[in-house]
């Protein structure tokens, strides 16, 4: 599975790009069928503390999958979306099941 990071309005530290690389990456052993993953950071021009979003969108022949959450930190917003994404990966293969 390829994984494509891109990041807007920062430079984001290495040791964030391994997170992702990371926790994005252990979603391929739900699916062997990813074809890859584009994630994107950004922070948001708020007022609000959790201004720092990350939306991931995973691609499977037929369809994509789909998560964007928001949170103080990016890595607490990556966390959530790929647990949002392993829910509907798992969905997904229930569907093909039936």
């Amino acid at each position: 599975m390829k994984i494509h990071i891109q990041t807007l309005d920062f430079t984001p530290r290495q040791s964030l790009l391994d997170l992702v690389n990371e926790k994005v990456g252990k979603l391929e052993k739900f699916s062997d069928r990813i074809i890859e993953s584009r994630v994107t950071l950004r922070v948001e021009k708020a007022d609000k503390r959790d201004n720092k979003m990350c939306e991931i969108r995973v691609v499977i022949p037929g369809n994509d999958l789909f998560a964007k959450k928001q949170s103080e930190s990016f890595e607490e917003a990556i966390q959530k979306a790929t647990e949002t994404l392993e829910r509907q990966i798992k969905d997904w293969k229930e569907k093909l099941r039936s």
